[in-house]
């Protein structure tokens, strides 16, 4: 089901996911991609209610949604038709809306238990007022998982202007972690947890072959990945990774 509303945008179309920052991601079942979203999955059923409603901002094209649609009453929005449409063919009991991140106004306060923004806010010009946005439509005790590229990181350190949170044009809010977590508390999101996902955009050293770094650097997000834990400091890896509960008030 996709409920029709203006097109707000749109840089992230189809082109986009056929771009240069997607170039080298693959969808398939057991890809890095897959295990991902794996994870955030699991990183919500346990920390997040069982059954309930929730919301992916930014549900691109479904694939994490596609890992509640058969426990949790589904919603996606996203700012372009174009990834909606695919998330429709991917999740079909799922409801998906033409919004912007920042104005989520068709929802009244208190509509769902869990939030979703995986790899969103980094790209909005206006992300405090998402985050706003996303206090409002949780209910008081609901959980918000936030995922963004980790300007803290060891690796940015190395990488520099090679760094992945650097390789993809719309990334227009890189903020640091502390940032994240005063806007967050400021929106009366109350963190749970604060962790990062490994280091897993090898290489990092020149003289040492890439596919012995994948393993030698990427073992730790990997197993995170597959047990569903969340130890990795926030120096170690790539990206940021937040878990935080609505006040209640």
């Amino acid at each position: 089901m996709i409920d029709k509303f203006p097109d707000v945008s749109s840089k992230f179309n189809q082109d986009y996911f056929s771009s240069e920052a997607y170039s080298d991601v693959s969808f398939k079942r057991f890809s890095q991609y897959w295990w991902s979203n794996r994870y955030y999955a699991k990183l919500v059923r346990k920390n997040g209610p069982h059954s309930s409603r929730m919301l992916e901002i930014g549900c691109g094209l479904g694939h994490l949604l596609g890992w509640f649609a058969d426990q949790y009453d589904v919603y996606g929005t996203d700012i372009n038709p174009w990834a909606l449409y695919e998330p429709s063919k991917n999740v079909p009991k799922g409801k998906f809306l033409l919004l912007s991140a920042e104005d989520l106004g068709v929802f009244p306060d208190q509509t769902f238990q869990v939030v979703i923004s995986k790899h969103v806010v980094e790209h909005l010009s206006d992300p405090e007022s998402a985050i706003a946005e996303i206090s409002r439509v949780l209910v008081p005790g609901g959980l918000l998982l936030m995922a963004t590229p980790n300007t803290a990181s060891i690796a940015r350190s190395v990488k520099k202007d090679e760094w992945s949170g650097h390789q993809d044009p719309t990334h227009i809010s890189l903020w640091s972690p502390d940032q994240w977590i005063n806007t967050l508390r400021g929106n009366h999101l109350k963190l749970s947890r604060i962790y990062s996902d490994g280091l897993w955009d090898a290489p990092y050293i020149t003289w040492l072959p890439t596919s012995i770094q994948k393993v030698l650097f990427g073992a730790p997000g990997g197993f995170q990945a597959i047990l569903g834990w969340s130890l990795i400091p926030v120096r170690m890896g790539e990206s940021l990774i937040v878990l935080a509960e609505k006040n209640e008030r």
